[in-house]
């Protein structure tokens, strides 16, 4: 499972279609309709928000903005009707981490995009994220 940190937009078609499928799993998961996944490392910064899943659906609505923006058609009826308005922290580590991951993905599955993004000099963040200072955080995998 990956949540992105930094933004949708930067996503190719293949990976933002991922995202969505996985943002829709963490969200069963964070409903306790799963039994897998509970744990899962990604879902960590959603669940010590004060309302977990109000996160997770400001988060999806993000991805469907992009979906919506690129013509695609995913389910709005899907995502809990809840919300937040604080923003989660993220750090730059985290930023920087996400980004040449992404990077090292599309060098091999969509080269013209990894072409523009290598030039990217501040990376854009998912909106429900602000960041703050600090290294990679420790619920990543590497």
């Amino acid at each position: 499972m990956r949540l992105w940190s930094i933004h949708p937009g930067y996503l190719d078609a293949k990976g933002l279609v991922a995202l969505w499928r996985e943002g829709l799993l963490a969200q069963n998961v964070l409903r306790g309709n799963t039994k897998g996944y509970r744990n899962h490392p990604q879902l960590e910064r959603f669940k010590h928000t004060g309302n977990p899943m109000g996160a997770m659906a400001s988060y999806l609505r993000c991805v469907l903005d992009e979906a919506d923006g690129r013509g695609y058609h995913f389910d709005r009826n899907k995502i809990e009707r809840k919300f937040i308005r604080t923003r989660l922290p993220i750090t730059e580590g985290q930023v920087e981490y996400e980004f040449r991951h992404l990077l090292r993905k599309l060098k091999e599955r969509d080269v013209g995009l990894y072409q523009r993004l290598i030039k990217i000099k501040k990376i854009e963040l998912h909106p429900i994220f602000r960041r703050v200072r600090g290294d990679v955080a420790d619920w990543e995998k590497r």
